[in-house]
């Protein structure tokens, strides 16, 4: 039997899930990132204004946080009063700096939802550099902008509970399943009315 190829996975107790790039580690696919802090994951959330949450992708914690929207928007599903599919978009998205991109800017746009995103100092300041090449100021109602907490009022009711505060799970699917359980928690204690 020839050797393997160089490069090649060894023939050891765990090899690579199939269709799993051999590149990528294996705490990528787990949604586990370094950090400061050690090993953290990201939860990226979707909430009504009644912080109750609608989805959630998982990451791992070095990841850009404007790189799980699309995946976001994709699963978004609203249920509607009575009959009829439920709807796949929101009327508006609120989201910090962060969120603040032309891909994201693109992507509400090509959707029709409305961004209630800020601009940040640096961007503004390059629009402004640029002059008329630059383009008109970004509309933002402040007012709106207000009501940007809700989400991080639901990630604080997902951390009341122990298992997503701390995540000792060591596969990302069951710390998924923890997550959907606190949010069916969540959901149960404000139904919809």
């Amino acid at each position: 039997m020839p050797p393997p190829a160089r490069g090649a996975p060894s023939n050891d107790k765990n090899p690579p899930p199939a269709g799993a790039n051999p590149a990528k580690p294996v705490r990528d696919r787990e949604a586990l990132g370094r950090s400061r802090g050690g090993l953290t994951t990201k939860i990226h959330l979707l909430a009504d204004t009644r912080c109750r949450p609608l989805v959630r992708v998982t990451s791992a914690g070095r990841r850009h946080t404007t790189l799980a929207l699309p995946p976001l928007l994709a699963h978004l599903r609203i249920t509607r009063r009575g009959t009829g599919r439920p709807r796949t978009r929101p009327g508006r998205l609120l989201a910090d700096k962060a969120y603040s991109s032309k891909a994201t800017r693109s992507c509400l746009r090509r959707r029709h939802i409305q961004a209630v995103i800020p601009e940040p100092a640096d961007q503004v300041a390059n629009r402004r550099r640029r002059g008329q090449r630059g383009g008109r100021p970004l509309s933002f109602d402040t007012e709106l902008y207000k009501q940007r907490n809700t989400v991080e009022r639901a990630i604080s009711k997902l951390r009341q509970h122990q298992a997503v505060a701390t995540r000792y799970d060591k596969r990302d699917f069951v710390y998924r399943g923890s997550v959907d359980v606190a949010a069916i928690r969540i959901w149960l204690r404000d139904p919809v009315p």
